[in-house]
């Protein structure tokens, strides 16, 4: 390139210092065809233009670069910080502030021709959809900042991915391409997106996935959203829904417990509706089913390994592999053990050991033991609980039918309330006896198919009511005490402990309005047996009774210990003056 001083100018000096007039050589015609062909390597520029130079020197401050014209221009290097690899003969763009200093040189700024030709693009990028590069550089409120080669835009949190972001900051530093989608002349506030350019690139690949999308293909996609019923994939375009049932062939109760978001996984196209364009996908059916050979690896008889992962009322499920679960019914927990619910003998994940009872491959049903395991202890048990053994145990739980005897850990027996007492009229149990108190039993009858041992208490002595027959006939006379004051009358208690009942109509002569004005419990009664029924171990006495052939005294005596409200104690003495004056007679007829 030529020097800055005119070609004329140039001949001068050197003439001057060489002495010798070269011009003298020089027609003037040949002089001015000189000067043409050195203007003619220089170019035509203007001021407030973007012009293209090359760099022919670099030094510690500064840049030159040559735009061809008469002089070189000088850009400070500090404009260059943001280009790495700057080298001599390197072709840059400059704005042209000043075509000559009082230097002489053109004055340069790389800085505002960077800026110009940014908002070349920045207003080709919303003119015409061009796509342009930027750095993010910070997160703010509701996005990020982007420069754009030195130009700061506003990028929405909404508008830099199709799928949520979860890290902001972790897209700090990212350079990735954007649209320009508003532009505020008088601020020159810029708004940029990445999500469009992502939104043209996902329908076109839509269109093409649409196309060709058939049920069975495997694809490869990204766990976008993670729901309780399931979970979303973008597959590049588009997305599909795995349902939790079609995740795993196990049990599982929420889908994050299998995946997690953002990670690749492999699905297959399960079905794809035409109508609504939606893909449903499946994990599982990458695997092979899990009841396929079944058989074979879990014969009936065998035992297995598995997981509580259900409990219900009647038994709770084992799964044994992800996807083959049995229900272990709550009559194959235990041997031993009344269970009333299946939580009280085993809990949620805990491993337990089953054997295998049965296999219903068409409709995929399992049955399981648990108490098959071991050898049923029942037979064991009948050779050491044989009846008419007498036994000692603890009262376990009483209920309005008997009372549950623990014999050892997990045995228990039934005492019926029929068979507590010889002599005693029980209306419930605990009249009797208490939870945890020890109870002397005989063993009445052991069921090994049912489960079942039948205790009795009272067996543990004779029967006494051999002796109450001939003691307590009808017409025998007896002292008895009150022990029950009910509605219909009282219950007594008999020598030898064994229970009667005079009924309130035989307890006064023309019944009683009120029993408990007239009787307590503790009085002594004197009675006669009136009825004894061996077989349903009953007696029933009778206070008037006892008084027919009894002394007017007497008569007075019981009327006055159990004065009646209904009548007074001459009336009541006035009906039994027939029976007085009868016993009277037959007194003196026997002397």
């Amino acid at each position: 390139m030529a020097e800055t001083l005119t070609l004329e100018k140039k001949v001068q000096e050197r003439l001057a210092r060489k002495k010798v007039k070269y011009f003298a050589h020089y027609e003037p015609a040949e002089l001015e065809q000189m000067e043409m062909l050195y203007t003619s390597t220089l170019c035509e520029i203007t001021e407030d233009e973007i012009v293209k130079g090359r760099i022919v020197s670099i030094s510690n401050k500064d840049v030159t670069i040559d735009v061809g014209f008469k002089s070189e221009g000088i850009v400070s290097l500090l404009e260059f910080r943001d280009d790495d690899d700057v080298a001599v003969g390197d072709e840059v763009e400059v704005y042209l502030e000043n075509i000559e200093d009082k230097m002489g040189q053109l004055i340069l700024s790389k800085k505002k021709a960077d800026v110009l030709r940014i908002w070349d693009k920045i207003y080709d990028s919303i003119e015409n959809d061009t796509i342009i590069n930027g750095k993010i550089i910070n997160r703010v409120k509701g996005g990020m900042t982007v420069s754009l080669s030195g130009v700061e835009a506003f990028l929405p949190g909404s508008q830099i991915d199709v799928k949520p972001v979860r890290d902001f900051d972790a897209l700090v530093g990212q350079t990735m391409d954007f649209r320009v989608v508003k532009i505020n002349p008088v601020t020159q506030n810029i708004v940029v997106s990445h999500k469009v350019i992502l939104e043209e690139a996902y329908a076109a690949r839509r269109e093409e996935m649409l196309a060709n999308i058939k049920v069975g293909m495997v694809l490869e996609g990204t766990v976008k959203n993670i729901t309780d019923f399931g979970i979303f994939v973008d597959l590049g375009g588009l997305d599909g829904l795995v349902h939790i049932t079609d995740i795993t062939w196990g049990r599982i109760n929420h889908p994050s417990e299998v995946v997690d978001l953002d990670q690749p996984i492999k699905v297959v196209v399960v079905g794809f509706d035409e109508n609504t364009k939606r893909v449903s996908l499946g994990m599982k059916q990458l695997e092979a089913h899990p009841w396929e050979n079944i058989e074979i690896k879990y014969p009936v008889g065998s035992k297995a390994r598995g997981r509580i992962v259900s409990i219900t009322d009647y038994g709770a499920f084992v799964e044994i592999e992800k996807g083959i679960e049995g229900l272990v019914h709550i009559s194959e927990m235990s041997w031993t053990q009344h269970i009333k619910h299946p939580s009280q003998f085993v809990s949620l994940n805990q491993e337990v050991e089953c054997v295998i009872l049965n296999i219903d491959k068409d409709h995929t049903k399992l049955s399981l033991s648990m108490k098959r395991v071991n050898e049923d202890p029942w037979i064991a048990l009948s050779e050491k609980y044989i009846e008419a053994s007498l036994h000692k145990g603890t009262v376990s739980n009483i209920t309005d039918f008997g009372v549950f005897v623990e014999l050892e850990p997990g045995v228990d027996g039934l005492v019926h309330i029929s068979d507590l007492s010889w002599t005693k009229k029980i209306r419930h149990p605990s009249e009797l006896v208490k939870k945890n108190q020890e109870l002397d039993v005989k063993v009445l009858k052991f069921d090994v198919n049912a489960r079942r041992i039948a205790l009795g208490h009272k067996q543990i002595n004779p029967d006494p009511w051999d002796d109450f027959e001939q003691k307590y006939a009808v017409g025998a006379e007896t002292p008895a005490r009150i022990s029950q004051i009910i509605e219909k009358g009282v219950i007594v208690i008999l020598p030898g402990d064994v229970d009667g009942f005079v009924p309130v109509s035989h307890l006064l002569q023309g019944g009683v309005k009120d029993i408990h004005s007239s009787f307590a419990l503790g009085d002594e009664l004197p009675l006669r047996v009136i009825e004894f029924d061996k077989e349903n171990k009953r007696i029933i006495l009778s206070a008037l009774e006892y008084f027919k052939d009894k002394s007017k005294e007497e008569i007075e005596a019981y009327l006055q210990a159990h004065p009646n409200e209904k009548k007074e104690i001459e009336d009541a003495t006035a009906e039994l003056e027939p029976q007085v004056k009868s016993a009277e007679k037959k007194s003196g007829e026997a002397k």
